[in-house]
This record gives C-alpha cells, structure tokens and sequence, in this order.
C-alpha cells in the first residue's frame, strides 16, 4: 500500500511541475502582451495628433521641416519609438530609428488600415523594420493632401523599439521567474499537503479492502467487504465479495468431490471384492474337493463363477464408460430416429428377463409420433439402465411400463415400475456416481450404482435432462425427453 501512496505522490508531484513550468511560461509570455497592449493603448494615437499638426508628405515629396518636428516632438515624449514614413504600397520613404539600423525595405499595410480605420481601440500589431518576422505594437495614421484629400503615404511609428523590448523582456525574465517560483513553491506546498491528505482519505477504503484480502489469505475463508458501507470502491469490494464467495464454494464442492471420490473407491472396492472373493471361493472349493465333487455341485459352481465374472465384467465396463463419458471423451452422433422402433426392441430383450422374474412389461404410446434427432446408440443406452434398474427393483408381479408422449418441440419417454419407491431424502442423490438408495428402502443392493449416473451423463450430452418421481410402496417413474428431428 505504502509503495502505491508512494507512486501517487511521485506522479502528483511532476504533475505540479510541469504545471508549474507552464505557468511560469505562460505569466512571461502574457506579461509580455501586456505591456505592449499597454504601451499601444497609451501611445496608440500619436501618429494620428502628429499628422493634424504638420504634413510630412507634399506632393509625394518629404517636408523635411515637418518631419523634424515630429522627430522632435516624439522623442521628447518617448525616445526609443521608432518613426516611419510610408507611401501608398507600404515601402519605406524615410525613417528615423535609433541607430539608424533597418533590415526591411517595406511594412505589411493589412494592419496599418486596420488599425487606421478601426472605430474603437484594438489591440493589433505589425512589422518592425529592424527585425523582420518580429511583430510589434505601433501608432499609425494616413497622411493625405489637404487640398485633394488624396492618400500620399502613412505615418508609421513602432512603439516599443528594439532597445525597450530587450529591457523590458530582461526585467520580465527575471521578475517573473522570481515571482512564479514563489508562488509556484507555495502552490506547490499547499497542493501536495492537500493532495496527499486527499489521497489518504481516497485510499481509506482500499487499504480495509487490503487487510480483508488479507485476513481471507490467511484462512479466515468468511470475512467480506461490508456491504453497506460508503466506499470509494464499491465494484472492488462487490468484486472481492462474489470472488470469495466463489473460492469458498469451489472448496466447498472439492471437498464434497473429495469425500465422494472416497466413497467410490471404497464402493469400487467392494463391489469388485465381491465378485472376485465369490470366484476366488469357488475355484478354492473345485481345486480342494476335486475328487470328491459330483458332476452336479461342480456344474453348480461353475455357474456361479460365470455369473461372478460376469458382475465383475459388467462393473468394469460401467466403470469405464463412466469415466469416458464424465471426461468428455464420447461425442454424439446424432441421427433422426423412430423412438418407438427402439423401445420395440427393448421390450423385446427384456420380455423373456421379465417372465422369469413374473413381471408384467408393457408400452404404451400415441401413434404417428415424430421423428427424434439423438444418438441412437446413447439413447439405447439410456432406456436399457433405466429398464435394469426397474426390473431390479420390481417385485414378482410387479410391472413395468415404457410409454411415449409427443410434446411441443419433442418426444417424452417415462420407465415407469412398481416397485418399492424411492425415499424422498434419497431422490436428490440417486444420478450422483456410485450413490445408492438405502438398502433397507428398496430391500436390495444390488449393483454398481453407477446406471443411472450413466443416463444422466448421456442425456446431458444431448442437453436433456431426467426427472424421478416416486412414492413408497408405489413405485418409481423417470422421465426425460429428446428433441424432434427438423427438416
């Protein structure tokens, strides 16, 4: 924090410089203006007096006498001016200047006639002979004949010679650096005091929002911004707010995931322990009573190694598509297909299952149903753990009922049972990964618990979604939908 009050200040600090130097820059440079709109607006009408007095020009010719007497009469009042006569194009006739130096030949006549005919004063300036491109306040007026009152040349007279603007630009330059740093230095005190306690306050807010960072760096996952407090930063502390919020349920969810990664390795575990213990008995019993064994026990325990091998081969296989298909790595392959050719064929799989067991499976579904676009394969998947997981559960008697429904923008399919239910507590968790119901619900535990995660994965590929409704001692009922095929 200290090094960002710091960086403000540095960066407050040259900006009072370079402030500083344009104001000192700027005074030097309006003093100047100043003092020749002054000296103009002072000696402005001079030429104008001099020329009702005395007529420089007769004839196109110069009045020596009366242009010694302007002479005369100027340099009494002012003699650093600087005096011009001036024909109708603007060249020089003659001139009396100090020292006598001049560098130009002709004066630009556009401002002589502005300043000449103007009604009130304005400030303007023109060219000065002695320095060419220096512009310079000046007295001006036409100087006519008094009998034709035809123009014969100007009266020009430059105001602040060449001598005066260099005194008056040294005094400028040396008092008003003098002055500006002055003020300057107090300005510049008076604004860094105010600006650094400006900054303190400004930096109040961020400096709580620092040590709250810092109290949830240090384990402390419930701290937050206040949120009704007046600060400079709201979007900051609503920023740091959600963030944390967020962190703390990405730990929340991790620890969650953590203790159900637990949960599927030690229900893994088991149910590939079970299988393997029962195989691993059986094989033992055959190898130790292998003379003694009759060819009906031995073919009794060969099944049951088969059927243990087939658990464990099932399991594997749930195993792996789970994971392939939690990872991503099963991409759909959509097509149009008649939904109820596939729940023909599953009926027709399952019938000779349900018969052994005596359940009762039946299909029910409108006619002309449309065409849905879904991997079959997937879907086929999808209806098959939902038709194993009620012929589970279904009791001898028991039946099981696949029905289709058109619905406005699709196709909905239900496996319905009725079985033993599902307790309410437990319907939240069922397509959670290897999640199974309560034994002592459902009277079994049978299988992997990982079909119905399955279907939920496989539906989300297909951005569907499955819903259960049960009831105990009713049976259970789920429900999901695949979109229509659109030409």
């Amino acid at each position: 924090m200290k090094y960002l009050f710091l960086k403000i200040s540095a960066i407050l600090l040259g900006l009072f410089l370079i402030l500083g130097i344009v104001f000192v820059g700027l005074t030097g440079f309006f003093a100047k203006e100043y003092l020749q709109e002054t000296n103009q607006m002072l000696y402005g009408g001079i030429a104008d007096k001099m020329i009702k007095e005395v007529t420089p020009l007769v004839d196109g010719r110069v009045d020596t006498m009366a242009v010694q007497k302007i002479i005369n009469s100027n340099m009494v009042i002012n003699p650093s001016i600087e005096i011009y006569l001036l024909d109708t194009e603007g060249k020089i006739i003659t001139y009396v200047a100090p020292e006598s130096k001049i560098k130009s030949e002709s004066v630009d006549l556009a401002p002589i006639k502005t300043f000449v005919n103007k009604k009130k004063f304005t400030f303007i300036k023109g060219d000065d002979p002695r320095s060419p491109g220096v512009q310079n306040v000046f007295s001006a007026a036409e100087i006519k004949d008094k009998s034709t009152n035809q123009l014969q040349g100007y009266l020009y007279i430059v105001l602040a010679s060449e001598e005066q603007m260099s005194i008056a630009t040294y005094l400028i330059e040396c008092y008003v650096p003098k002055v500006g740093i002055y003020l300057f230095t107090a300005a510049l005190i008076t604004a860094m005091i105010i600006g650094l306690i400006a900054i303190w306050f400004l930096t109040k807010n961020l400096r709580r929002y620092i040590e709250t960072v810092g109290k949830f760096k240090d384990g402390d996952l419930s701290v937050r911004v206040c949120k009704n407090a007046k600060g400079d930063f709201p979007v900051l502390g609503e920023t740091f707010n959600a963030m944390a919020d967020k962190l703390v349920a990405n730990i929340d969810e991790l620890k969650s995931v953590e203790n159900l990664r637990r949960e599927l390795i030690a229900n893994v575990s088991h149910d590939l322990r079970t299988p393997l213990a029962i195989m691993q008995g059986y094989v033992e019993t055959l190898q130790m009573k292998e003379d003694k064994i009759s060819t009906e026990d031995r073919q009794k325990y060969l099944n049951i190694i088969l059927n243990s091998s087939e658990k464990l081969s099932d399991l594997i296989t749930q195993l792996f598509e789970y994971a392939k298909l939690e990872a991503r790595q099963i991409e759909p392959n959509k097509e149009p297909f008649q939904m109820t050719d596939l729940v023909a064929d599953a009926f027709s799989k399952y019938q000779v299952l349900a018969e052994e067991k005596d359940i009762t499976v039946k299909v029910a579904h409108q006619e002309d149903l449309p065409v849905v676009f879904a991997d079959v394969s997937l879907v086929e998947r999808v209806v098959q753990n939902l038709m194993d997981n009620a012929l589970k559960f279904t009791p001898k008697g028991g039946t099981v009922t696949i029905s289709l429904e058109e619905l406005k923008d699709g196709v909905q399919i239900m496996v319905a049972d009725t079985g033993p239910g599902i307790p309410a507590e437990e319907q939240a968790f069922i397509f959670d990964r290897y999640r199974k119901i309560n034994k002592t619900a459902t009277k079994s535990n049978n299988g992997a618990g990982l079909g119905l995660a399955i279907v939920k994965k496989i539906l989300e590929l297909h951005n569907a979604s499955i819903s259960v409704t049960s009831q105990l001692n009713k049976g259970t009922a789920f429900t999901f939908s695949l979109p229509t095929y659109a030409n």
